[in-house]
This record gives C-alpha cells, sequence and structure tokens, in this order.
C-alpha cells in the first residue's frame, strides 16, 4: 500500500489539533460553517437550505455545493483559506481560554499573586499570571487604595458567566483571603496541626480568628502569632497594615468561648441560654469599653465568631467595692467623732451654765451684810 503524503493543510490541522487539544473534526466543521457563511455573505438573498460547503481534510480545497452542484465561484480558495486561518485560530484562543478557567476552577478557594493591571470603573482588572480576573466594588478592602502595577495577594473566590465569557472575580475583602495568609504563613496551619475554627472580620478594620489544636504539647495561639508576633504581622503587612488582627482560643465549653472572643476584656463572667442563644456577660467597670470597643465592633466581631447574642452588663471590681466600703467606715468613724465632739462640748455648755447658776461663799456673805 503506498504511503499518503500528506499537505501542509493537514499537518497544519494535526498539529494544531494535537498542540491545543482541539478536535480536527470539530474544527474541519466550525471551517466549513464559516466558509458558507463567507459566501452567503457575498451572495445575500440565497436559500440556506439549497447551499453545502465541502472541505478536503487532505489539502484543504474548498467547494460550495447548490443540491450537490458545484457552484464555487473563481478565486474563491484564497478567502477559503483567510476564513479557515481566522476560525481556527478564534478555536484554539476558545479552547485554550477553558483549559485556562478549568485550571482555575482547581483553585477556587485558595490565595493567589496578581498585580492590578487597569480600572473599569469602579472595578479592577488584575493580572493573576495566565489569566486576567475581575475585582468587584463588593470585593475590595473599603479604605484600601490601589494603584496600577500594586502586586497584592488575592482570594480566589468564584468562577462566574459574564458579557464575556466565563470571567474569574477575585477578592481582598473575602474572609478566605485571612485564612489563606494563616495557611502560607504559619506551618502549623497548613499540616492540620492546628486549625482556624472560625473567623470574625470586618475588612480594612479588624478581624478575630478562633485557632483550635487536638495534638498535646502545640499552642495553636502561640504558633500563630509567633516569635515576638512575626507571624501574624506578616499577615497584617499583607493586609496594608491597616487591619488588626486577634487570635483566640477556641473552646469546646461555651462560656469559656465567649469569654475568649471578648477580648482584649478580661475577667468576664458569662452565663449562657442556649435554647435562646443568648449570653449574659458581666464585665468590670475599667474593661467595658474594650469589652464593647469603638462603635461596638468587639462586641459585634464576638457575636460573628460564637453566633451567641452577647448581652453585657458592668459590675464593680472587689478593689472598688473595698474602697467604697473603706470610705464608708471612715464617714461613720467621722460622723462618731463628730457626735463625741458636739456631745462634749454641750456638756461643757451644761457645767458651764450651772457653775453661772451657783452663787459663790464672797456673794452670799455680801448678801447677808446687806440685810443687816
Amino acid at each position: 500500500m503506498p504511503a499518503i503524503q500528506r499537505s501542509e493543510f493537514a499537518l497544519a490541522l494535526n498539529q494544531v489539533a494535537s498542540e491545543r487539544g482541539v478536535d480536527t473534526k470539530v474544527v474541519l466543521e466550525t471551517v466549513k460553517n464559516a466558509i458558507l457563511a463567507a459566501y452567503r455573505k457575498d451572495h445575500p438573498g440565497i436559500e440556506v437550505e439549497e447551499y453545502s460547503a465541502e472541505l478536503n481534510p487532505n489539502t484543504g480545497e474548498a467547494k460550495i455545493l447548490k443540491n450537490d452542484e458545484d457552484v464555487t465561484p473563481p478565486g474563491f480558495g484564497r478567502i477559503a483559506a483567510q476564513t479557515a486561518k481566522q476560525v481556527i485560530l478564534q478555536k484554539i484562543r476558545e479552547k485554550e481560554k477553558e483549559a485556562i478557567i478549568s485550571d482555575y476552577k482547581v483553585k477556587v478557594g485558595s490565595i493567589v499573586n496578581g498585580m492590578v493591571l487597569r480600572f473599569a470603573g469602579q472595578n479592577i482588572i488584575v493580572d493573576i499570571g495566565k489569566a486576567e480576573a475581575i475585582m468587584p466594588v463588593s470585593e475590595q478592602i473599603p479604605n484600601e487604595k490601589y494603584h496600577i502595577n500594586q502586586r497584592l495577594v488575592f482570594y480566589l473566590s468564584d468562577i462566574k458567566e459574564g458579557l464575556k465569557g466565563e470571567e474569574i472575580i477575585v477578592s481582598r475583602a473575602h474572609n478566605g483571603l485571612i485564612e489563606g495568609l494563616f495557611s502560607r504563613e504559619v506551618p502549623e496551619v497548613a499540616q492540620g496541626s492546628v486549625q482556624i475554627k472560625a473567623i470574625a472580620r470586618e475588612s480594612g478594620n479588624r478581624s478575630k480568628v478562633a485557632v483550635f489544636s487536638s495534638q498535646p504539647g502545640i499552642d495553636p495561639v502561640g504558633s500563630c502569632v509567633g516569635q515576638k508576633g512575626v507571624r501574624v504581622q506578616a499577615i497584617i503587612q499583607e493586609l496594608g497594615g491597616i487591619e488588626k488582627i486577634d487570635i483566640i482560643q477556641w473552646s469546646e465549653d461555651t462560656k469559656a468561648y465567649i469569654a475568649q472572643a471578648l477580648s482584649p476584656a478580661k475577667s468576664v463572667q458569662v452565663t449562657v441560654d442556649e435554647e435562646e442563644k443568648v449570653a449574659h456577660c458581666l464585665v468590670p467597670n475599667e474593661e467595658l469599653s474594650l469589652a464593647i470597643g469603638k462603635d461596638g465592633q468587639n462586641v459585634r466581631l464576638a457575636y460573628k465568631l460564637t453566633q451567641y447574642r452577647i448581652e453585657i452588663d458592668s459590675k464593680e471590681t472587689p478593689q472598688l467595692e473595698e474602697e467604697d466600703s473603706d470610705k464608708k467606715n471612715d464617714k461613720k468613724k467621722e460622723e462618731v467623732s463628730s457626735k463625741s465632739k458636739s456631745d462634749k462640748q454641750e456638756e461643757k455648755k451644761e457645767t458651764d451654765s450651772k457653775k453661772s447658776e451657783k452663787p459663790t461663799k464672797n456673794e452670799d456673805s455680801n448678801n447677808s451684810q446687806d440685810k443687816k
């Protein structure tokens, strides 16, 4: 059997199909439709049902058939070749985009490095390597400033259908960004020996992260903070240095967990209503502002972290109570002493008055002489 020598068209077609993962039959069928559309554009008013296109997969020769009769106009081969080239390139681009999107679909829920490319209205277009992603306004940190060529870490939140096909959505405000940064900066979190149980975040201001470890000998809070706070500081720097992060110990004991969630306030006494999901907390007077936070931010984050409605009441500390009792005792002592002084003064007045009323011996003798 003689060897079949393939033309440049067939070789190029097979090479493109193997490199890009495009089926040759799909490409050929698409080229046929494109050639027929090009012919119909040059000959308006024809009945589409009567015409068909034929393409030789070996030579690339194209023909237009009307009811199985060749009606290919002269010079149409050049038009067909140009159309085939455009269709193949378009098909390759579509296939490459599909491959990139499918690759990023696996990465949804992780963090990626990116660079700000341009601004599309209020949205930001970000270069994340093989593709461009969109960061909408809702996914931006409100008080963070962005500029072109700025390199940041983004959370790959979703892939949605947009006007130009599927679009990759990235975020800087998502809780997943915090979790991803802890996984990158803290080896214990990446290995799974320290678990992040819950995250409550108000992006650009403050976050609370509840961590837990079931392995003995591992301090989950210390692991996440790092020596001299180096690990948590690295995460804060990735967030632009504008967001504070509180790391607390997660506990199965609801009371202890809620007390921890209200940090930096200490000496918190908690009573819990499990049915109503309400926690009543008693906080010392001097720590009341810490427990509530600025504009109620601390207690609001604690609610998001624990899913318990938190009611805070103030209480007097024992030291203050002792001081108050001492003050009361001092007042009583003063009152008693003042009373004794006044009593003594009154007694003195009474004795003086009695003395003044009694006549002296000289007065009695003078009176008797006068009578004589």
